[in-house]
């Protein structure tokens, strides 16, 4: 069956057998089965030295165009679980139906992973190609699965974990596979949920634009879970009937084809008229009703939505046969899914919405971790630019000459360097990728990221985080792009017009650095024509129902995970300093590592110290006085960095160098956490 010419083919032939030691014999059946598909259906080689796969350059953007509105849909999704799994080495993928790689986000230590088996734009990862691994596997079972390292066929691909999980359209019919892959030692289930919740939520975003010009019935046995992952959604038309169910709604209905319950009318479901649970919903501000299953009794928590456009009630006889129905509801944006009753929050959601339709640039303020760039991106998914690009850059993150190309681009002339990469090994009898085509570091890879992150934004949102990092130099630039509309791009190139609203955030100090002359005055008042301030969770008044609404979203892959009044209690009364991005990290830990389905005060990870009272450093009160006003996130970050510097010495290239960052950043890190180191004598 094989040829016994290396150890990875031996060891697929070795499980296959039944005669593999300890380590074969937790195979699972699917790998088995694709194994066998590979060897006997596609005759592929484990061991083969092949280039991969990739389809000509036209081909792949056509193939990307036909599938515009998926990746529009899954975009945010991957940005939001690329953030979940940030510093995990894991990049994340979208492919088509036919295994085509559509949209990549990539981590910087995954580069040379990525180059090496071929995750560049427009590879085919199907199994005929790309053996067995995360996406073809998946597409071919239909279902959420890990391969992990030594599962994968060819064994250029062993030192990788891939986590993937199908979409699939309203017909049931497979359109897509989410997959997180990265050099991971362990096969981690947590990532693989954390992944098929995410690909569910893309399936319903795909779902709710399909019939947007429909009623809508959205529900849940639990009321705290409708809106979120893992929600049944009915579609109706304007006379009531059934059009269409989403996998959701047919599991938690008990119904195995939707063509059971297709054309019945609403009460076939559920013990309510459409018409009436439109009018109640509507009443009660679009809070979950309960409603009751009409068939076994069961409790559901419901709410109906009015189609986004009156051509849903265009014509006489429609509106005749849905007489009492209110006037169609537009529904809830983006925006309004962040307000859960903080009045700053909400003054803030108002005050994006009356500029979502002008081109003001908007600064947002607040502590790391409360949810800028989610604010960001809710602004866009709200606005008329919701189907152009949402463009994400963090402006401390990269040494100053990479921020550069990142933002502007590169000359032309260093097209041909600096994105060259290694020979990869590769895999089957193929075209292989044109030279120089790769991932990029921390977003979407394309051969237009020469063009840079701005002019990939054209006719979208430039979301700029921790602006007040970006140096001078490229300070001027900005503001240039801001006035003039126009990109100069690196070489002396004939300028570029694009069309941006850009939206950048701070964590506050701004007018500070433009007193010390680290921030210019101009670009700072032309950055700020509306200022938002996000208030820390601490302070805010919807603390109570956001926790309970962050759980609800963490626990949807599991709904009998219950939240327990004690471990709320503890979780409003803490202060968190880390923030929103702090209360999900401990609520996944403690989903993830929980012996029931309750989880109560002693799930808490003791490293936390949640419920407790929040302790003061004792070094706080030696601070020098540049530093008084720290938030306490700021005051352990300074901390931190004193450690690393006293640990090298004073050597600020060794600690840049640790740091992954560059000399000019942390520089500016130290200036701002008020760090002077002292005299060299």
């Amino acid at each position: 069956m094989l040829q016994p010419i290396g150890s990875h083919a031996r060891y697929i032939q070795s499980v296959l057998r039944g005669t593999a030691r300890d380590e074969g014999q937790g195979t699972p059946d699917y790998v088995k089965r694709s194994w066998l598909r590979c060897l006997t259906q596609y005759h592929l080689d484990p061991q083969s030295q092949r280039e991969p796969y990739v389809l000509p350059r036209d081909e792949r953007l056509a193939r990307k165009e036909r599938n515009l509105e998926l990746v529009s849909f899954a975009d945010a999704e991957m940005a939001h679980l690329y953030h979940q799994l940030a510093g995990s080495g894991y990049s994340i993928i979208l492919t088509d139906r036919d295994g085509v790689l559509l949209d990549y986000y990539g981590d910087l230590s995954f580069r040379n992973a990525a180059f090496r088996t071929g995750l560049v734009l427009g590879a085919v990862w199907s199994e005929e190609h790309g053996g067995t691994n995360g996406m073809g596997t998946c597409l071919f079972e239909r279902a959420p699965l890990i391969i992990h390292r030594d599962q994968h066929f060819f064994s250029r691909n062993t030192g990788l974990t891939c986590c993937a999980a199908p979409i699939f359209d309203y017909r049931g019919d497979l359109v897509a596979v989410l997959d997180a892959s990265g050099e991971s030692d362990r096969a981690q289930q947590h990532t693989l949920v954390l992944v098929n919740m995410s690909a569910q939520m893309i399936e319903n975003r795909l779902f709710l634009y399909r019939f947007k010009d429909e009623f809508v019935v959205r529900f849940h046995s639990r009321p705290e879970l409708v809106g979120t992952w893992g929600e049944g959604i009915i579609a109706l038309d304007a006379a009531g009937a059934i059009a269409a169910l989403d996998r959701n709604a047919l599991f938690q209905l008990g119904v195995k084809n939707a063509a059971e319950l297709t054309g019945a009318p609403l009460e076939r479901v559920f013990n309510i008229s459409l018409s009436a649970l439109v009018g109640r919903s509507q009443k009660k501000s679009f809070h979950p009703l309960p409603i009751y299953d009409a068939r076994h009794g069961g409790r559901f928590f419901a709410i109906a939505q009015a189609p986004q456009s009156k051509r849903a009630l265009g014509s006489k006889q429609r509106v005749a046969r849905i007489e009492e129905l209110p006037l169609p509801d537009p529904g809830r944006s983006p925006l309004d899914e962040l307000d859960f009753g903080d009045p700053m929050m909400a003054r803030n959601i108002q005050a994006a919405r009356r500029t979502q339709s002008r081109e003001v640039p908007i600064l947002l303020l607040g502590e790391s971790g409360t949810g800028k760039e989610f604010f960001a991106r809710a602004m866009h998914a709200s606005s008329d630019r919701a189907d152009k690009p949402f463009v994400a850059v963090n402006c401390s993150s990269l040494p100053e000459a990479q921020l550069e190309q990142e933002l502007f681009g590169r000359p032309s002339s260093a097209r041909g360097t600096a994105q060259a990469v290694p020979p990869a090994p590769a895999a089957v009898a193929a075209p292989a990728a044109p030279q120089g085509e790769a991932p990029a570091a921390a977003g979407k890879a394309d051969a237009e990221e020469d063009l840079g992150r701005i002019v990939q934004a054209n006719g979208g949102t430039l979301f700029l985080d921790d602006v007040g990092e970006l140096p001078l130099e490229l300070q001027a630039r900005l503001l240039h792009v801001i006035e003039e509309r126009e990109v100069l791009r690196p070489g002396g190139e004939a300028p570029v017009r694009v069309d941006v609203r850009v939206v950048s955030a701070a964590r506050g100090g701004l007018q500070e650095k433009v007193r010390r002359g680290e921030f210019r005055e101009d670009l700072f008042y032309r950055l700020q024509s509306l200022v938002l301030t996000l208030p820390p969770l601490r302070e805010r008044k919807d603390k109570s129902a956001l926790i309970r609404h962050i759980f609800a979203q963490e626990s949807a892959a599991t709904p009998s995970v219950i939240l327990g009044d004690d471990l709320a209690d503890a979780l409003r009364a803490y202060a968190w300093p880390g923030n929103i991005r702090q209360l999900r990290n401990v609520l996944r830990g403690m989903i993830a590592m929980r012996s029931g389905d309750r989880l109560d005060g002693s799930c808490l990870p003791a490293d936390y110290g949640v419920g407790e009272p929040e302790a003061v450093p004792p070094e706080d009160c030696e601070l020098p006085p540049e530093a008084q006003g720290l938030n306490p996130l700021e005051k352990a970050e300074r901390g931190a960095l004193l450690k690393e510097i006293e640990v090298h010495h004073g050597n600020i290239s060794r600690v840049a160098q640790k740091l992954g960052i560059g000399r000019n950043t942390l520089y500016r890190k130290m200036r701002r956490l008020g760090i002077t180191l002292p005299p060299r004598h």
